[in-house]
């Protein structure tokens, strides 16, 4: 394998991947990328063995063939070249020679054959949609997914089809979020798969740009094409809850709140609440809402908010955290709570919309 490129061409495919690069590997080889170069192309992969990421970039190939090289390593080596250098990399044997002006670094490598790689997921159902949508989604959810729970099917995001919509699902026992997306004049297959967390956390990363792509759902793996870049997740073996039963049926207890206001008011609020447990308690009635706090030191704060309420008198607990999280995904101005009695979930959105939903389950203080 022989090519030659400037620096910041070969910096972008490697800057894509690396997030997928673990420091600590059992395997030495997955702390590899492999690069294929053939027909004026580069593509790097690298993969955890439940997240792959392909990065392409065009590049002078005199020879061609395939390497596994330490992607970090590669990486920094790029870096550390001055801006505008060109880059020539070459195999000699079992090393990688890298060459700039008077620089020369001679990499360990290992071969191609050992690295894993996913070709064909078998796809049973492509779905085009705007990135910007699809962002979206996640932005919206993303934060409500479990971290290391035993309830492994928590630790993850369900994407849901089926008719015009495109549903996204995320939920750690505690609180849920859910926001969906009606596609133009799609017909899509009802089908549930959950991408894992380390797979939707790359990818609100790779979401940035304009134009639309498409969605691969197989039976084992998610595959997407972007500008580029093609990333491919193992799904988690597993059967996401009912949500729907989660999500409480709109209540006649209804607080509308200026959304910037109350959440600075929450804020301000928790700087005193228990560090662990981040309770507050909030006492809803007609004349406003008072959010309390206290921690084992003794200390209080309290807060009271101007806000349009009808409904009975409430008294009830929340973690403030999951509270902010909800009020930072909710879009526009005002905000709206609506909550049945002191024992029950909140259901937090925007007024008038029911695209985005966010529940958070009470806490006793």
């Amino acid at each position: 394998m022989k090519l030659s490129a400037a620096r910041d061409v070969l910096l972008k495919p490697l800057q894509a991947v690396i997030g997928v690069v673990e420091r600590r590997q059992t395997m030495p080889i997955l702390s590899n990328v492999l690069l294929v170069a053939n027909d004026g192309q580069l593509a790097v992969t690298a993969t955890d063995l439940e997240v792959e990421l392909v990065a392409q970039a065009e590049v002078a190939v005199a020879d061609g063939g395939e390497i596994t090289v330490s992607g970090r390593k590669l990486l920094d080596i790029c870096r550390a070249l001055p801006e505008g250098s060109d880059i020539d990399m070459s195999v000699s044997g079992e090393k990688l020679v890298v060459r700039s002006g008077r620089s020369k670094f001679s990499l360990a490598t290992l071969p191609a054959a050992e690295f894993p790689s996913v070709e064909d997921i078998k796809a049973g159902q492509i779905i085009e949609v705007e990135q910007q949508t699809l962002g979206r989604l996640i932005e919206k959810t993303h934060f409500s997914m479990a971290q290391q729970d035993v309830r492994y099917y928590l630790n993850g995001m369900l994407l849901e089809t089926g008719g015009k919509f495109l549903r996204a699902v995320a939920t750690d026992g505690h609180r849920l979020a859910m926001c969906e997306a009606e596609l133009d004049g799609a017909s899509l297959d009802e089908q549930q798969v959950i991408v894992p967390r380390k797979g939707v956390l790359e990818l609100q990363r790779l979401m940035s740009g304009e134009g639309s792509l498409n969605i691969e759902l197989g039976p084992n793996h998610v595959r997407i094409q972007l500008e580029g870049i093609r990333f491919t997740s193992k799904l988690i073996d597993g059967r996401f809850p009912e949500y729907d039963r989660v999500i409480p049926k709109e209540s006649s207890n209804e607080l509308s709140a200026d959304r910037e206001g109350f959440k600075a008011a929450l804020q301000r609020t928790a700087i005193l609440s228990n560090e662990k447990y981040r309770g507050i308690r909030l006492i809803i009635r007609d004349s406003g809402v008072v959010m309390q706090a206290h921690n084992p030191e003794q200390e209080e704060a309290e807060e009271e908010l101007e806000v349009q309420y009808s409904g009975e008198d409430i008294e009830i607990g929340f973690n403030v955290n999951y509270l902010l999280d909800a009020l930072g995904a909710v879009s526009g101005d005002e905000v709206t709570l609506s909550v049945l009695d002191g024992n029950s979930s909140c259901l937090i959105r925007q007024p008038g919309r029911d695209d985005c939903k966010f529940v958070v389950m009470p806490m006793r203080l």
